[in-house]
C-alpha cells in the first residue's frame, strides 16, 4: 500500500440522493440481442456497444491497478506475457481488437477481463503456472470471456449492483463504508456462471490449439489451482476445502471434467508436435518476485509489514490479510472487516480533532484519545446501517508524525461485536514503528531455478527454500508434483529464494 491525499468535496446529501435515483433509473433500460462473432448465438447485449465495452474497461483499468498493486516493473516478464497474449488473441474472432495485457504486481493466483479487451494475470499466477502452454491456455480463456462479451454482461451485472453501494454513500456520506459493503458485491460479481465458464473454456481450446500449444494443458493446470487453494487455506488455519474469494477457484468456477467437456466441444485436434514450453516459461520468471512486494509492504501470515514506511502490525487468526496499493485489508469470521490505510491532511489536527472530523459523516460522538506505544491517537465507535444490515464500526487514527495518521477502520457484525473486540484491540496495540535495522531484514522473495540432479529427493530440494510452515507442500504445489515422486534427473524446477 502507498500513502495518499484525499480531496473531499462538500456535496449535499440530496444532491447525493438524486443521483442515486438517476442510477436506480439507469437500470430500466433493456438493450436488444445481438449475434456474437466467437459464438455465432444470440447474445443479450448487456449495457453497452462494443465501442462503449473499450470505454469502460479503460476507465476501470486504473481501479484495477490501485486493488491489484499495480503493474508488474519488469520487462522480461511483461514482454512475454505481452508477446503470448497479442499472439493467441490474433486467432481470436477479434484479431482487430486493440488487446491489452498486463502483469499485476500481486501475489494473488488470479486471471480476469474486464470489457474491451483489457486482460490481467497476476505475478502469483505466472509464479504457479509450470509452462507457457499452461499460461497460454489461462489467458485463451480470458480472450475467451472477451470474444463472448461476458465481462460486458457481468459489468451490467455490476452496474445495479453497484447502485446499492451508491446508495450506502447517500445514506451514511461514508466512503469507506461503501467501499468495505462494495467488496461482496464485487467479490460475487467476479464469478462467472457454469454456461460462461463453458463458452470461455471452449473458445480458450480453440485459441490455444490453433495457436499451436498442447490443449490438455488447460485441465493440467486445474489441478495445480486446486492444489494451491487447498495449501493457501491450510496456511490460513482454514480447512483444505475452503477456497479464498480472492482466488482463481473463487472467480472461475471449473473442473477438469468439464474442460476436457470444452475441449471436446471445441471440436479441433492438436498438432503432433504441440507446443508446452515447460523450460521457457521459467526461464522467462527467473527472477521475479515471490509473494508480495516490499516496497508495498508484505504479508506474513497474520502480520503485515511496511519497510519503506516503517511500520509493522498484526491481525487476529483467522483473519486473511490482503495487500492492495491503497489499503490493507483483512477479512475475518462472518463477514468482520479491518481496513488499514493512510492520510496526510491539510493543517496540523490532533488526533482528537482529525478522528472527529474523519467520522463526522458516520455522526461518531465520544472520542477517545490513546496512546499506542508511544503515538498519540484518538477512537471512537458508532452502529452504522449498510446494504448488508446494522454493523459496528470503529475508528482509530494515529499519528504518525510530519502530518501523517495511520488509520484502521473495523467493522463487525453487532453480534459478533463483543466477542470480536478483544482481537481487534489487539490490533491497535499491535501497530508499532519499525527501526532501520528491522527494515532491512525485510527481503523479498524471488523465483530461482534449479536442475536436479542424481539422488535429489523432495525433502531435499524443498530445504533450500525458506523455512516456514509446510516448507514440503509449498515445493510440491509450485512445481505440480505429485507426493514423493521427482522429476527425471536434469528437470528444471521452480525454487523460492531471498
Amino acid at each position: 500500500m502507498r500513502s495518499r491525499r484525499p480531496t473531499p468535496r462538500p456535496i449535499s446529501r440530496l444532491v447525493r440522493l438524486l443521483s442515486a435515483v438517476s442510477l436506480l433509473a439507469l437500470t430500466a433500460a433493456l438493450p436488444a440481442c445481438s449475434t456474437n462473432p466467437a459464438t455465432g448465438e444470440q447474445q443479450f447485449a448487456g449495457l453497452m456497444s462494443p465501442q462503449q465495452e473499450r470505454q469502460v474497461g479503460k476507465e476501470q483499468h486504473s481501479q484495477v491497478m490501485a486493488q491489484f498493486g499495480g503493474p508488474y516493473d519488469n520487462q522480461q516478464v511483461t514482454g512475454y506475457v505481452n508477446r503470448l497474449g497479442q499472439s493467441l488473441a490474433q486467432h481470436s474472432e477479434m484479431p482487430d481488437l486493440a488487446f491489452t495485457f498486463t502483469v499485476l504486481d500481486s501475489p494473488i493466483v488470479n486471471a480476469f477481463a474486464l470489457p474491451g479487451g483489457y486482460v490481467y494475470v497476476t505475478r502469483g499466477l505466472l509464479a504457479l503456472a509450470d509452462s507457457e502452454a499452461e499460461l497460454a491456455g489461462v489467458m485463451a480463456h480470458e480472450i475467451g470471456h472477451v470474444t463472448a462479451r461476458h465481462s460486458a454482461e457481468r459489468y451490467s451485472q455490476g452496474t445495479v449492483a453497484n447502485v446499492g453501494v451508491a446508495l450506502l454513500g447517500v445514506l451514511t456520506g461514508s466512503n469507506e463504508l461503501a467501499g468495505v459493503a462494495g467488496y461482496g458485491a464485487q467479490a460475487y460479481l467476479q464469478s462467472y456462471s457454469r454456461s460462461q465458464e463453458f463458452e470461455a473454456d471452449t473458445l480458450g481450446v480453440r485459441y490455444l490449439t490453433r495457436a499451436g500449444y498442447q490443449p490438455n494443458a488447460m485441465a493440467s493446470f486445474l489441478y495445480k489451482l486446486d492444489q494451491h487453494s487447498r495449501l493457501q487455506a491450510q496456511l490460513a488455519g482454514k480447512s483444505p476445502d475452503v477456497v479464498d474469494q480472492t482466488n482463481i477457484m473463487a472467480t472461475h468456477p471449473r473442473t477438469v471434467d468439464r474442460v476436457e467437456a470444452a475441449r471436446q466441444a471445441a471440436g479441433v485436434t492438436a498438432a503432433p508436435d504441440a507446443r508446452i514450453g515447460h523450460e521457457e516459461h521459467l526461464q522467462s520468471i527467473d527472477g521475479m518476485l515471490y509473494g508480495d512486494n516490499p516496497a508495498q509492504g508484505v504479508v506474513r501470515g497474520q502480520e503485515f509489514i511496511h519497510p519503506d514506511l516503517r511500520f509493522r502490525f498484526t491481525v487476529p487468526e483467522g483473519y486473511t490479510l490482503v495487500n492492495g496499493q491503497t489499503q490493507v485489508q483483512a477479512t475475518g469470521p462472518n463477514g468482520a472487516t479491518i481496513v488499514f490505510d493512510m492520510d496526510k491532511p491539510q493543517g496540523s489536527p490532533s488526533a482528537r480533532d482529525y478522528l472527529a472530523a474523519w467520522g463526522q459523516s458516520l455522526q461518531v460522538s465520544s472520542v477517545e484519545q490513546i496512546q499506542v506505544n508511544g503515538m498519540n491517537a484518538a477512537t471512537a465507535s458508532v452502529r452504522a446501517n449498510t446494504n448488508r444490515g446494522p454493523a459496528d464500526v470503529r475508528l482509530v487514527a494515529i499519528a504518525g508524525g510530519e502530518g501523517t495518521f495511520y488509520r484502521f477502520l473495523f467493522v463487525t457484525p453487532p453480534q459478533q461485536t463483543q466477542q470480536l473486540s478483544a482481537g481487534l484491540q489487539q490490533t491497535t496495540y499491535s501497530f508499532r514503528r519499525l527501526n532501520a535495522s528491522e527494515a532491512g531484514n525485510v527481503r523479498p522473495e524471488r523465483i530461482a531455478l534449479y536442475r536436479t540432479r542424481a539422488g535429489d529427493t523432495q525433502q531435499s530440494v524443498a530445504a533450500r527454500m525458506p523455512a516456514g510452515p509446510f516448507q514440503l507442500e509449498r515445493f510440491t504445489v509450485l512445481n505440480g508434483l505429485p507426493a514423493g515422486q521427482m522429476p527425471p534427473t536434469g528437470s528444471l524446477l521452480k525454487l523460492v529464494t531471498q
